[in-house]
């Protein structure tokens, strides 16, 4: 029988907020990229925050100026800081809600990936230490052990990171009908459309509107709201289902039996 599988969009999704932010600040700690590029990330996180939504040519200047910022960099050096800002900057920056979520799909026994536009080094790590099976993330070119400011291969955003799932799905022999998606933005409904069981994070406007017309679930952790039966995922067959449930509703009594009532 074919496996199932679920797929998380990062920015939003997992985690508040923009990774590239926050790995652009521990670069500039690190002295790895200038003051200038420092400001250009955080005027980009200040309009992500305060906007609700991803823009395509934000998303493209933005990685573009972290190529440029990198280009001659040692890359192994490079990635062994990019692993220590994931625990530093990443790790509690992470949604709780969507965390559970994820941990619920591997306890069913599902693939759990992380498919962000993120650098593959950032996405790689942090998926690692959350448990999931792997990430996908945008690659940057490597010659002669340093960076030269290029990308190999598309940037995993809007169809690419659908066709990535795609391609991901046909190696590993998974079926994307009985597998869910997760994602905060417009730009990912190409993904979401890919499986059978798409959810909306945190939505943007347009992904509010296109999940609605649809008849998805969406959750939505800044304000509370939920729709019903939102944060239980679906899976392949009953059985399946029945897993996914039982260990999210036994990781959830373990929760409230070791909480202490204050006083």
């Amino acid at each position: 029988m074919r496996r199932s599988a679920a797929f998380f969009d990062l920015d939003n999704t997992l985690m508040k907020g923009s990774s590239l932010f926050h790995v652009a600040r521990g670069l500039y700690a690190k002295k790895i990229i200038r003051n200038r590029d420092l400001a250009k990330f955080a005027w980009r996180q200040a309009h992500f925050r305060l906007g609700g939504r991803e823009r395509s040519g934000h998303i493209h200047s933005t990685r573009q100026d972290m190529l440029a910022g990198i280009e001659g960099q040692d890359a192994s050096e490079v990635k062994t800081v990019l692993a220590g800002l994931v625990d530093q900057y990443l790790l509690p920056r992470v949604w709780p809600g969507t965390q559970e979520i994820a941990e619920a799909h591997s306890a069913a026994g599902q693939e759990v990936w992380l498919v962000t536009a993120s650098p593959v080094e950032v996405a790689t790590v942090l998926a690692d230490q959350l448990g999931f099976t792997g990430a996908l993330g945008t690659v940057a070119e490597v010659h002669a052990g340093t960076y030269t400011g290029r990308l190999s291969g598309d940037l995993l955003h809007g169809q690419a990171k659908a066709d990535a799932v795609r391609q991901l799905a046909a190696e590993r022999d998974l079926d994307l009908t009985t597998s869910s998606a997760y994602s905060d933005s417009a730009n990912d409904i190409p993904m979401l459309e890919l499986v059978g069981h798409p959810y909306a994070v945190n939505p943007d406007g347009r992904l509010r509107d296109h999940a609605k017309q649809r008849g998805w679930p969406v959750h939505d952790y800044r304000t509370g709201r939920k729709a019903a039966a939102v944060g239980i995922p679906a899976a392949a067959g009953t059985g399946a289902v029945a897993g996914v449930l039982a260990a999210l509703g036994a990781r959830r009594r373990r929760r409230s039996t070791t909480t202490t009532p204050s006083d």
